[in-house]
């Protein structure tokens, strides 16, 4: 049973249809949390909202985590996960969800916790008739922080592919055979990159090793 979950409203085998076209159109924004036996304890479902000549922002369909695994951050660490996800792939400007109003564990930890605000009240949302809280948190610090990050990170491979083309012209040097070392060749190889798909853990790795 999940300590807290979020919901779109559909049951029965519509739901499932529906978190299927979820895994199929936008498979980089869930994830799953395993134990130490690598059993699935809490998970996230979510989607990039597609309406026309609306800001791009992501939706967080479902977000759950079993009753043995709470207060461990583990709903923080999943829809973090997830909102970098929207941003890096979508540059997402906010992320939206829906909650029971009657759902105050739910409401406590997306207002306290995940800082979402209550943007709106949605009149019997849901299958049953009950009222939906409709939230919002706003991607943008998140945003302007994965692009600074692209960028330091950029930086990082300019100087090591420097290096390289360094050491190679000093080899090419000593056999007399020419070598281009051009910061032209070298914007070539960053283009090969394709940083968005760098996991955003790695970083801090790398600018601790720098």
């Amino acid at each position: 049973k999940a300590v807290v979950s979020t919901q779109s409203g559909h049951y029965g085998r519509d739901q499932m249809k529906y978190y299927f076209y979820h895994g199929l159109s936008w498979p980089q924004l869930s994830y799953v949390a395993l134990d130490e036996d690598n059993k699935i304890c809490g998970y996230v479902l979510a989607k990039m909202e597609e309406e026309d000549n609306e800001i791009p922002h992501g939706h967080i369909t479902s977000l759950a985590v079993k009753r043995s695994h709470r207060r461990l951050g583990l709903a923080k660490k999943l829809m973090d996960q997830a909102s970098r996800a929207m941003v890096e792939n979508f540059k997402a400007q906010y992320v939206s969800l829906h909650v029971r109003k009657s759902n105050r564990a739910a409401l406590s930890l997306y207002t306290h916790i995940l800082k979402f605000n209550v943007d709106d009240i949605e009149p019997k949302y849901y299958a049953d008739g009950e009222d939906a809280y409709a939230m919002k948190k706003d991607l943008a610090p998140l945003l302007q922080q994965v692009e600074q990050d692209r960028s330091e990170l950029r930086s990082i491979a300019k100087k090591y592919l420097k290096g390289i083309k360094c050491q190679s012209a000093e080899s090419s040097t000593k056999t007399k055979k020419p070598v281009s070392n051009g910061d032209d060749n070298i914007e070539m190889e960053l283009e090969k990159l394709n940083l968005a798909d760098v996991d955003p853990n790695i970083y801090d790795e790398i600018r601790t090793v720098e």
